[in-house]
């Protein structure tokens, strides 16, 4: 094998996902605490949580979400509503946490789902 071929399989780089662009021309801030304010405080105190959720096995998170979900949907009245309401507070959570490194319809995707879910919750309660 010759010296410049050799090079050129030791200086390759990962392929970036479909989709999206190289990590180095990604325009958006990383995530992490960027310094005081509300924002870096919560995500201090949201580093726990989050790293438990992510030692639990993949298949817990999304089970016991759509348990939670269907559970909302079939329980009438306030258990529903605060079922629901439990839900939305969640992804408004995690949707908080990655805000600055999402593009526009990503944001928009979020709140759609948390509205999509407080509306639910508000029909379940009985209030209309």
């Amino acid at each position: 094998m010759s010296p410049k071929r050799k090079n050129s399989r030791t200086s390759r780089t990962r392929p970036s996902r479909p989709g999206r662009p190289p990590s180095s021309a990604d325009p958006r801030p990383a995530a992490g605490p960027a310094g005081p304010g509300l924002r870096a405080a919560i995500e201090r105190r949201s580093a726990v949580p989050l790293l438990v959720l992510h030692s639990a096995p993949r298949w817990v998170l999304p089970i016991s979400m759509a348990a939670v979900f269907i559970a909302g949907l079939l329980l009438a009245g306030v258990v529903g509503a605060l079922l629901l309401g439990l839900l939305a507070l969640f992804f408004a959570w995690l949707a908080f946490l990655s805000w600055p490194t999402l593009k526009q319809a990503e944001r928009t995707l979020r709140c759609v789902v948390v509205a999509t879910l407080l509306l639910l919750g508000l029909l379940q309660s009985g209030l209309f």
